[in-house]
């Protein structure tokens, strides 16, 4: 299971261990994601069982009782064909393929419940019992309705004999065969009632064992995943240990299913219980692109965060964590302010309003320079730089946000795309966006419950190292649209080059990779909020 790098591989040994939300891949993990490419690629059983797509990991690490002999771990996640276990990756945390063990023996009780129920979806018995409440229905129907044809025409037939008639005698006599009709027509419903109530109390009896079932198997199935999260004993730098249910508790949440299957864990547990000292550690994809997210053959990603956040947390407990915040290291600038707006220039790094890391914000540097509330129209996202307007009155903010509601703001974006063998002949993308729930704060192209978002784009240049140059011209302003619309399959498949969350990073990169997410917002153009005159605002200073 454990790998060694090239004899004459040069290693630096990073001071800080990798924080999995949020890293540019050390050199290191680059070469080691490389070698296990290169051995899928090398055999034609991996490459075909892993072509469909598949998130791998790749650990590198040492050995603590020999400080010099560095090496690294190989990992994928969930199963490969059915296997959990493949030679020169690590195995899973807790082995649920055993044929012999107790996860297959629940889950074959469970598969049987599943058989049952299926059968008795489609007995002949219930096929037929349901015809033939049918046709007891449609003769039921056709009866009655036949009765009070025959009814009607006895009623004109009376009410014509009343018409001329002062018989008290003849009278009552119409009048107790109008009473005789209507309780024949009641016996008749009741009994063709009766013949229907006795089919569906039978059908009942059907829905109501498959019912109960369904009710056997959700229990079956929710106390074998707490079972499953029991086994699942992890461990952590501090020398802790505890299954995934304990971990989850804690925070008073339930563990989604899968928890523990990544290769990011896998690796990490390996490690623990084989006395190897994490260093530094990387997940890219490999295969075939997936259909929602953003998943690009060679490019590394975050771990995810409904799975993952939790658990790794506790796995990493004892480790220093290395942040990267992608920051230029340059102050922002003004462009712009009069009474009503601030223009200015946001550099990378720095997030556009308040958030929950406690980072910083322009929002908050503007109020504390001008000593007053400032208000914020729209945002650019902490890694992208570039122009971006406040509002300094309430009356301001209203007018602005408007017109972004209503589109009429005109906003360009340049942008460095990653090298890809594909090519794009179209000038727009048109792809739906929703938030990935289990893996924010990324998002996913979702055709059923996405919003509309659109992108004009312009190629500015062709570079010799394969990246590309673009200008964004975005019609819709979905979170991460620029970064989504070109990383994904169905766009321009390119991520923007130092994308930590869409794959910005790519196994083939050389060792001098960028510090920065290549997404800049040139420009703007906008109606001044008070005085209605059209405005452009051009940041030229583009930091990467």
């Amino acid at each position: 299971m454990i790998h060694y790098f090239p004899e004459d591989y040069i290693f630096e040994e990073p001071s800080e261990f990798t924080d999995p939300f949020r890293y540019i891949p050390h050199p290191a993990v680059k070469t080691a994601a490389r070698l296990v490419c290169e051995r899928i690629d090398g055999c034609p059983q991996l490459s075909s069982w892993f072509a469909e797509g598949k998130m791998l990991g790749v650990l590198v690490c040492r050995h603590e009782t020999e400080p010099q002999s560095t090496c690294f771990l190989a990992a994928f996640s969930g199963n490969i064909g059915g296997r959990s276990l493949i030679d020169g990756f690590v195995p899973p945390i807790y082995d649920l393929t055993d044929p012999d063990g107790e996860f297959k023996i629940r889950e074959a009780e469970i598969s049987e419940l599943n058989s049952k129920i299926d059968e008795l979806l489609d007995s002949d018995r219930l096929l037929c019992l349901e015809r033939e409440l049918a046709d007891a229905s449609r003769g039921r129907d056709m009866e009655l309705d036949a009765l009070k044809g025959t009814m009607a025409i006895s009623k004109a037939r009376r009410e014509q004999i009343r018409k001329g008639c002062t018989d008290d005698k003849v009278l009552d006599s119409l009048i107790r065969e109008s009473q005789q009709e209507k309780a024949e027509f009641r016996r008749l419903k009741k009994v063709l009632d009766g013949v229907i109530s006795d089919i569906q109390d039978r059908i009942a009896l059907f829905h109501n064992e498959i019912k109960s079932l369904k009710k056997q198997r959700a229990s079956m199935s929710e106390n074998l995943q707490n079972w499953i999260f029991r086994q699942y004993i992890v461990h952590n730098a501090s020398g802790e240990k505890a299954s995934i249910a304990e971990i989850f508790s804690q925070q008073g949440i339930t563990p989604p299913g899968g928890t523990g299957e990544c290769a990011a864990p896998k690796l990490l547990e390996y490690a623990y219980r084989n006395g190897l000292k994490p260093l530094a550690m990387g997940e890219f994809w490999y295969g075939k692109a997936s259909g929602t997210a953003v998943r690009v053959h060679g490019h590394f990603y975050p771990s995810c965060t409904s799975k993952c956040g939790p658990l790794l947390g506790y796995m990493m407990n004892g480790l220093t964590l290395g942040r990267s915040n992608q920051s230029t290291g340059i102050e922002y600038n003004i462009l712009f302010d009069d009474t009503d707006i601030i223009v200015a220039e946001k550099p990378s790094g720095m997030p556009s309003v308040p958030g929950l890391d406690g980072r910083v914000s322009l929002q908050e540097l503007l109020e504390q320079s001008y000593g007053q509330t400032i208000h914020a129209v729209h945002r650019l996202d902490m890694d992208t730089s570039g122009v971006i307007l406040f509002a300094k009155t309430p009356e301001a903010g209203v007018e602005l946000r408007k017109q972004f509601e209503d589109h009429t703001i005109r906003k360009c974006y340049k942008a460095r795309l990653a090298p890809a063998t594909s090519v794009h002949f179209s000038t727009h993308i048109s792809l739906p966006l929703a938030a990935d729930y289990d893996e924010r704060p990324r998002q996913k192209v979702d055709f059923k419950q996405g919003k509309p978002a659109l992108t004009e784009y312009e190629i500015v240049s062709e570079n010799s190292d394969g990246t590309m140059d673009v200008l964004f011209h975005p019609t819709t302003g979905r979170t991460h649209q620029l970064r989504v619309h070109s990383a994904h399959a169905l766009g321009l498949s390119r991520p923007i080059v130092g994308d930590l969350l869409y794959g910005g990073y790519s196994i083939s990169d050389t060792d001098c990779i960028p510090c920065r997410l290549h997404l800049h917002a040139l420009s703007i153009t906008f109606r001044h909020p008070r005085t209605g005159e059209e405005l452009t605002f051009t940041s030229d200073r583009l930091s990467y």
